[in-house]
């Protein structure tokens, strides 16, 4: 089977996230983020670019959870698509675009954090696709693990 791969995005949340509900009732992330950018140098140093700015939106279970987890200032990484779109201002027409995020999470290289493996409540715990062979869940790195993802990483939006 291949491997499925879809866009990514990183950066740093910009503006103060808010979390609002669509006309279905559907909870709607949504910050500012930023990007930094650089360019490298013939002698092989990095200059430091202005950064971009751009519209990031999460929906349903996501966005709540994104709402309660992140904050100005913390950087991330974001796996989804881009929607782009047409937005009204003053009677003109300009194309713009989001990024929307399916799954987003801290960026490991740029944030200090404690992972909470303790055990949920037995009626709490995830379906978890069967593995290639039987798992042997006394082994120590099992040992109090807690599926957070499919990959089993850091990623928030299920």
């Amino acid at each position: 089977m291949a491997i499925r791969t879809q866009q990514s995005i990183s950066g740093f949340i910009a503006s103060d996230p808010q979390l609002n509900y669509t006309s279905k009732g559907e909870a709607r992330f949504y910050a500012r983020i930023g990007q930094e950018h650089f360019r490298r140098e013939d002698d092989g140093t990095f200059t430091r670019l202005e950064p971009t700015f751009h519209d990031l939106v999460a929906f349903r279970a996501t966005a709540e959870r994104a709402h309660e987890r992140f904050a100005k200032g913390d950087s991330f990484v974001a796996e989804g698509y881009i929607h782009p779109y047409k937005s009204e201002r003053d009677g003109q027409s300009t194309d713009v675009e989001e990024f929307v995020a399916k799954k987003i999470g801290h960026d490991l290289a740029r944030t200090t954090y404690e992972v909470d493996r303790t055990r949920r409540a037995p009626d709490a715990v995830e379906q978890v696709a069967p593995t290639r062979g039987p798992v042997d869940r006394s082994a120590p790195e099992h040992a109090g693990a807690r599926r957070t993802s499919p990959d089993n990483g850091p990623a928030i939006g299920l």
